[in-house]
């Protein structure tokens, strides 16, 4: 016959293997209510779109609404620690990209909290190389005739970007170093500068310029791309044209708060796999200038840490800085 005490602890670890079943179970059913996607930046960007694009075939998938919400500001800080700070159980998520992950750390001389850290990488759904893009007046063709003019003109070149410590401007800066170049960074111009003439030249995502690129307005020289964007074929990278491991430009992925549990980070990250995977989804992405990527989380993080470092010695070296 057991003593009182035996049969107590006995009744203890029944309960717990009882608990931990459940809790095993309820990981399980993962989603068993909406769960909240956010975005950290405004409405109708790369980010947002990609994010809708996925977030809407995994409602389909898993039968529970994957919701986009946007919290832009501060480069995209304000949404990222939000998520940050929420409960790591896989129902607040983020669709978060190059700027706020790897480049905002060295670029803000504070943040409240360490994205290398304190986010849990599922997934990478895509990246969307920058394009070197000058106005079809320039009748600038390609690299070599850009660099030539770099020569030519009195007090060098300009180009535009999309803002300070963006990959926009950060490309711009590399190019004009490698290239050993003059070339006066204007960001007010953006790409209507560009288009006016008042620029030479401007790094730019590939969906924000396509419209222009289409239209005979911009003229495409070379993809920042390992490899040629499938949007843009017969345009050369940049390590093509002569400059060896020239990689600059954005990329987009699924994170989860610190210590999101791992079933659910895997049932996320090969959920997304199979989506990008999907003709219909491949060939939207392609039509908006991304490359699915897709891949395991661990090849994620550490995709992000090589970033992280290339992009901290890029803003270093550019004195750009933001507060």
């Amino acid at each position: 016959m057991k003593h009182p005490f035996q049969k107590l602890v006995t009744l203890f670890a029944i309960v717990t293997l009882l608990c931990g079943t459940g809790v095993a179970l309820a990981a399980d059913e993962y989603p068993s209510k909406p769960v909240k996607v956010v975005v950290a930046f405004a409405p109708g960007g790369t980010t947002d779109l990609l994010t809708r694009m996925v977030s809407a075939r995994l409602t389909e998938k898993t039968k529970q609404l994957f919701t986009v919400e946007s919290k832009p500001g501060a480069g995209g800080n304000i949404g990222t620690a939000f998520v940050v700070k929420s409960a790591p159980d896989g129902y607040t998520l983020i669709v978060n990209s190059v700027g706020p992950i790897a480049v905002n750390p060295t670029l803000y001389k504070s943040l409240p909290f360490n994205p290398l850290t304190d986010l849990d990488p599922i997934v990478q759904i895509a990246e969307v190389p920058n394009v070197l893009v000058v106005p079809a007046s320039a009748n600038t063709a390609a690299l070599k005739d850009l660099l030539a003019k770099a020569k030519t003109k009195q007090g060098g070149l300009s180009y535009s970007s999309t803002g300070v410590g963006t990959s926009s401007h950060l490309s711009g800066f590399m190019f004009a170093k490698r290239a050993n170049i003059t070339a006066a960074h204007n960001p007010a111009e953006a790409v209507v500068g560009l288009l006016a003439g008042k620029v030479d030249f401007m790094f730019a995502t590939i969906p924000s310029v396509m419209t222009q690129i289409n239209a005979g307005k911009l003229v495409p020289i070379a993809v920042t791309s390992a490899k040629r964007s499938k949007a843009l074929p017969n345009v050369p990278t940049m390590i093509e044209s002569g400059y060896p491991g020239f990689e600059a430009g954005s990329w987009f992925g699924f994170f989860g708060p610190k210590g999101t549990p791992k079933n659910v980070v895997d049932k996320l990250n090969k959920a997304v796999n199979e989506i990008i995977d999907e003709p219909a989804i491949d060939k939207k992405m392609v039509a908006e200038g991304a490359n699915p990527v897709g891949g395991s989380p661990e090849q994620f993080k550490s995709f992000i840490a090589s970033e992280f470092k290339k992009w901290q010695t890029v803003v270093k070296e550019s004195g750009a800085t933001a507060q």
